[in-house]
C-alpha cells in the first residue's frame, strides 16, 4: 500500500490541470442544472477496489490508483481481475481522469433505462454520452467514448452498415441480454457484427440518436431530455437516419 501511495504521489503531485477541467465542467453543470448543488470531489487510494462513486448530496470520490497508466502492472498486483484486461486499462490514465470522475454523477442524473430492450439501453447510454460531451466540450470523442481513434473512425465510416445490422437482425427490440450485451457493455469487439466492430457500438448509435433528437427539437433543455424516458418517442422524434457514404 505504501508503494502504491508513493506512486500516486509521484504521478499526481500536481492536480491543478485536473481541477481546472473539473471547474469548467461544474460551471456547465450549474448552467444545465441550476437547482442542483455543485459537487465536491475527493481523491483517494482505493487499493484497486473502485474507480469512482457518488455519495451524499452529489459528492464525488475517485480512486487515483485507477489512473496510473496502461503500463502499470495492474494484473500483477491484482491477478485474475477482469477490470484489468488490456482493452480496459488503456484508459487508466490522466487523460480520462476528469471524465471518469464525472461519470457516476452523469449516470445518476440520467437514471436507469426505461426498459430492457436494446433500444431502451441505447437511448440511456446515448443520453449519458450526450451529457458528458456537454460537460467536457473540449474532450476528444476518444475520451468520451473510451475508445481509440481507430475504433471511432471505423464507427463513423460504417454507420449505415451498423444501423442496417441492428435492423436486419431485429436487435433494437431484443431484450435477451446474451444477444445484446457486447453491443452496450465493455468488450474488445463484436465479432457477430464485424471483426472490427468495437464493444458498445450501440451506445455510440444511441449518442447519434440523441444528437438528432436534440437538433430537431431545439426548444428542449437538458433537463427535458433526461425527463423523457420513452425511448421509442425519442427514436421517432429524432428521425435518425445514418448518412450514405
Amino acid at each position: 500500500i505504501r508503494h502504491l501511495y508513493d506512486t500516486i504521489q509521484v504521478l499526481y503531485n500536481d492536480l491543478s490541470a485536473y481541477e481546472e477541467e473539473l471547474e469548467q465542467a461544474f460551471q456547465l453543470y450549474k448552467y444545465y442544472f441550476p437547482e442542483r448543488p455543485v459537487p465536491q470531489v475527493t481523491t483517494y487510494l482505493s487499493e484497486y477496489a473502485i474507480g469512482a462513486f457518488i455519495y451524499g448530496e452529489d459528492q464525488l470520490a475517485v480512486g487515483l490508483d485507477f489512473f496510473l497508466g496502461a503500463d502499470y502492472p495492474y494484473a500483477r498486483y491484482n491477478p485474475g481481475n477482469p477490470n484489468f484486461s488490456n482493452y480496459l486499462i488503456r484508459s487508466f490514465n490522466r487523460e480520462h481522469l476528469a471524465m471518469k470522475t464525472l461519470r457516476p454523477l452523469v449516470e445518476d442524473l440520467v437514471g436507469a433505462a426505461g426498459g430492457g430492450r436494446l433500444l431502451d439501453i441505447m437511448i440511456q447510454k446515448g443520453k449519458e454520452l450526450y451529457l458528458m460531451d456537454h460537460l467536457l466540450p473540449y474532450a476528444p470523442d476518444s475520451v468520451i467514448l473510451e475508445m481509440p481513434a481507430r475504433d471511432i473512425d471505423w464507427l463513423e465510416n460504417n454507420e449505415l452498415e451498423i444501423w442496417a445490422y441492428l435492423l436486419n437482425e431485429q436487435l433494437c427490440y431484443e431484450s435477451d441480454w446474451k444477444k445484446i450485451r457486447k453491443l452496450v457493455e465493455y468488450s474488445p469487439n463484436i465479432p457477430q457484427m464485424h471483426p472490427e466492430a468495437p464493444g458498445r457500438t450501440a451506445n455510440w448509435v444511441g449518442w447519434k440518436i440523441i444528437r438528432a433528437y436534440m437538433e430537431r427539437n431545439p426548444d428542449l433543455t437538458m433537463a427535458d431530455l433526461l425527463a423523457e424516458t420513452n425511448a421509442q418517442h425519442i427514436m421517432d422524434r429524432s428521425r435518425y437516419k445514418p448518412p450514405r457514404r
